[in-house]
């Protein structure tokens, strides 16, 4: 597997083995949003700050690559749903690891949420799509959200921590969850997946001290790192932000 070890690298950082990801898949869900009006720029003020890798849809690639500046990883995003759908959290694949490779992708997503009515179909899909990475050699990145009916609290450690290993269980090379609110009860979630795990940023933060204790919660707790959307690109300083997050998660700043 020496292709997907060789793309990991482009998406881990190659000192710490961690990463900062910053997905800007948005514009399917919720349309163009604050931050993703101007991609290239949001894209250059992410990259110069540090990020090691954007995640995007295969419509949006053209408007990321980069020609010149500080060099980016490009993770494919390869499933959606809309608000507006009946029920948004059934995603559905809208990509293939193919194009991705066409796309010159590092890394390809998938978004699978436990719990929700349609699990079954996007498990499915998964076991689909990893085997498809393990055929190209090409990491894959599974975002396991716990929603549903019976998930009374997407941030439970319990139901994260199962979410978590759903992905693993299934192929994943990288998972990313909720974060569980505390080291004590995320180093559960991470003791339990045997794959690198990431969290998710959330809902837009009022402060930079409520998203930096988030990151330094989950680095202490054995975290390998960040996915963060919203709190990073729609920030009055992406660049900012980025690095501040970057000497959490790589030791950047003594």
């Amino acid at each position: 597997m020496i292709g997907k070890k060789i793309r990991l690298q482009r998406i881990l950082n190659r000192n710490t083995g961690k990463t900062i990801i910053v997905p800007m898949d948005h514009g399917v869900t919720v349309g163009p949003i604050p931050g993703l009006i101007d991609m290239a720029t949001t894209i250059n003020r992410v990259a110069e700050g540090g990020a090691n890798a954007i995640l995007m849809h295969k419509g949006i690639v053209e408007t990321g690559h980069r020609s010149s500046g500080k060099d980016i990883g490009l993770i494919v995003h390869l499933s959606a749903s809309t608000v507006l759908a009946p029920d948004s959290n059934a995603k559905t694949l809208v990509c293939s690891v193919e194009e991705a490779v066409r796309l010159g992708a590092d890394a390809v997503s998938i978004h699978v949420n436990i719990g929700a009515n349609t699990e079954a179909e996007m498990l499915a899909k998964m076991g689909m799509v990893s085997r498809a990475c393990r055929e190209w050699g090409m990491p894959l990145l599974a975002m396991m959200y716990t929603r549903g009916a019976k998930i009374k609290n997407e941030y439970d450690v319990k139901v994260v921590k199962h979410g978590a290993r759903v992905g693993a269980e299934l192929g994943a090379d990288i998972v990313k969850v909720n974060y569980t609110g505390s080291p004590q009860s995320f180093s559960e979630v991470v003791e339990g997946c045997p794959v690198p795990v990431v969290i998710a940023g959330g809902e837009k933060m009022e402060t930079d001290r409520e998203i930096l204790d988030m990151v330094k919660g989950s680095i202490k707790a054995g975290g390998a790192g960040v996915s963060i959307g919203r709190n990073v690109f729609q920030h009055k300083n992406p660049e900012i932000i980025v690095r501040k997050i970057s000497e959490i998660v790589h030791g950047t700043k003594k």
